[in-house]
């Protein structure tokens, strides 16, 4: 099946990404094992943002590559894959890009438009619009950590503002990085988290 593909891009700082695209576009199906994998999120601030901005730089690259040929590409997956293409890998890279820019935008408003109405009554409906969007992520949240029956961790959603700035900066590092160093690989450094260890004694 690999072979049929053409294998993955081996310039592509997320080749996952590159290879499910190349899996769709011939036609195979991708599905998602209902099982505990331990995978390991970087605890500590610098690591997670090399690893995010891995992600999202390989998601560009992604985006980019197959989106070379955008009729071809809508013709191989059809008007829902080529849709959900744009949605998923395009939107989420496009929706880190512009969060932060939203976020300062609002902040400026509320500092320029004190004392006028009309600007103070632009300013609710910018806000509203930040604050469903965090509601929704948050939502979800839940709802995976209900399925896992991990509630008792759901206090960490509240930093759901923070993280999303966060991803934002490491948007933006990924397009810098795109820029100047496309190649560049980030690696992240596993063996330090406590699901690591489970999953050493469960190996």
């Amino acid at each position: 099946m690999l072979r049929d593909v053409g294998a993955w891009d081996p310039y592509n700082v997320t080749e996952d990404a590159d290879l499910g695209m190349r899996l769709a576009r011939f036609g195979y199906r991708t599905a998602v094992i209902q099982s505990t994998t331990y995978e390991e999120a970087p605890a500590r601030l610098r690591p997670w943002l090399k690893q995010r901005t891995r992600w999202l730089k390989g998601w560009m690259q992604t985006w980019l590559v197959h989106m070379r040929a955008p009729r071809r590409l809508k013709r191989e997956l059809g008007w829902v894959g080529f849709a959900v293409f744009q949605l998923l890998v395009g939107g989420t890279v496009l929706a880190g890009l512009v969060h932060s820019l939203f976020v300062a935008e609002l902040l400026w408003e509320l500092a320029a438009g004190a004392g006028d109405p009309a600007a103070l009554a632009a300013v609710g409906l910018h806000a509203i619009a930040l604050v469903l969007g965090y509601a929704v992520s948050i939502v979800l949240g839940l709802l995976g950590l209900f399925r896992r029956g991990l509630l008792g961790c759901a206090f960490a959603l509240a930093l759901i503002p923070i993280y999303l700035v966060l991803l934002s900066i490491a948007a933006w590092r990924a397009l810098f990085q795109l820029l100047r160093d496309p190649y560049r690989w980030e690696k992240t450094e596993h063996g330090l988290a406590k699901s690591s260890r489970l999953a050493q004694r469960a190996a």
